[in-house]
């Protein structure tokens, strides 16, 4: 039989028993108060993170695709510094390829080399005259490189048409009707030369003094035509080492027929097509190598098909008579100096857009200007136009013209040739 505890014996009042019950009434407050603080403190910290969460969720986000982004970056940059790190490639020029599929290889660098292909390499792309890359060390070709264009050959294209029209050149009816003939109607109506049985010219030399309208009517054909233009200046065929006028003229031609319908014009064909003579330079031998290419693409084994070439020069004199021969320039058309007439017209045409007086007389200002060409005729023009806004008019007078006429006909140095030559 268990004891009871003293205290539990003895006799309690009810102030005793009001007392102990308040005691362990606050002792139990106690454990469940603190047990609720911690709870409160609990749900404190967890509210405390979600608002972190919260507040910095967008900028987590942010920063989780910076990441990525710089991942990415890292990557490429890898990539190009491996890229950096290979070995230089040779570059050459496949010449044959024998039966057990080793091609031989004329290197940059100048021998012939016997190698092999990469298996990825179709034999049947591999032909001669294309250029490849070889490995440095064993010389194998692994990669086919696309043809080259010489950058000026590129540069030479006319993107944009010129805005010159045949109507704006005057004094040139017959030239302008050869040149449709020639030029234009082959390419805009091939089906009237083969219903007639006939191939139409290949080219035309435009010949005359200079600012006749020679390059004027080269304009004017390339505005009215869908063809591709191509302009070059013969000079610029001439290069200084062996064999690099004959490749630009070799690749003018083959972008002409790539891109067909197509014009050559060659302004100044004098400086790349002057006579042949035995004693010669090697700066003039070179001149002729290139010639004797042009000649070549011009009248050779290959149909030029709708290439049409057009050439003018001031010197025709100097020109090679291979040149002239026909199967190339089938037609010379001369490029005169104008007459009365045509000086008329032109004068019309440059004063057009100009506001002249009433009292301006074509007629007289086309007397007054023998002799002159028609750019001698828009320099008179352009003067009479300064003049005029000079003394402050808001008109053109006979007077300003008669000035023009006087400044550019008196300091024309084809005048002053002309009276030289006549007194001495």
């Amino acid at each position: 039989m268990s004891v009871l505890p003293q205290y539990l014996l003895q006799p309690l009042t009810l102030n005793q028993i009001f007392n102990n019950g308040g005691y362990l009434a606050e002792e139990n407050m106690s454990e469940s108060s603190q047990g609720l603080t911690r709870r409160i403190e609990e749900l404190q910290r967890k509210h405390d993170s979600l608002l972190i969460d919260v507040e910095f969720g967008g900028d987590r986000e942010h920063i989780l695709n910076e990441l990525d982004r710089l991942k990415r970056d890292m990557r490429d940059i890898k990539k190009e510094l491996a890229n950096l790190k290979k070995p230089p490639l040779i570059i050459g020029t496949v010449k044959e390829q024998i039966p057990d599929g080793r091609v031989i290889v004329k290197s940059s660098t100048g021998p012939d080399f016997l190698v092999t292909a990469a298996d990825y390499i179709s034999k049947r792309d591999i032909r001669p005259g294309i250029r490849v890359a070889m490995n440095k060390q064993t010389l194998s070709i692994i990669r086919l490189l696309p043809e080259s264009t010489d950058p000026n050959v590129m540069a030479a294209e006319i993107v944009e048409k010129p805005i010159v029209t045949y109507e704006d050149i005057g004094g040139l009816k017959d030239q302008i009707r050869d040149v449709k003939e020639t030029i234009e109607d082959p390419l805009l109506y091939p089906e009237k030369y083969k219903r007639m049985g006939i191939e139409p010219p290949k080219g035309i030399l435009l010949v005359g003094p200079p600012g006749t309208g020679k390059t004027l009517i080269a304009k004017a054909a390339a505005h009215h035509t869908n063809a591709t233009f191509i302009r070059m200046v013969g000079s610029e065929l001439v290069k200084k080492y062996i064999g690099e006028g004959a490749r630009m003229v070799r690749e003018l031609f083959a972008m002409a027929k790539h891109k067909a319908p197509a014009i050559i014009f060659i302004d100044e064909i004098d400086s790349v097509a002057s006579k042949r003579f035995e004693n010669a330079t090697s700066g003039d031998r070179e001149v002729q190598r290139t010639m004797m290419q042009f000649l070549a693409e011009f009248d050779g084994f290959d149909p030029l098909g709708d290439v049409k070439i057009m050439a003018a020069t001031n010197r025709p004199e100097l020109l090679d008579s291979a040149l002239l021969r026909p199967g190339r320039f089938d037609r010379i058309i001369e490029v005169p100096i104008p007459d009365r007439d045509a000086r008329k017209r032109i004068f019309e045409i440059h004063t057009s857009q100009m506001p002249i007086s009433e009292d301006v007389d074509m007629d007289i200002l086309a007397k007054k200007t023998e002799e002159a060409s028609g750019a001698d005729i828009k320099s008179i023009t352009t003067e009479a136009g300064m003049f005029s806004l000079r003394n402050g008019k808001d008109e053109i007078g006979m007077d300003e013209f008669l000035y023009g006429i006087e400044k550019v006909l008196s300091d024309s140095p084809e005048r002053k040739i002309k009276k030289q030559v006549m007194f001495a």
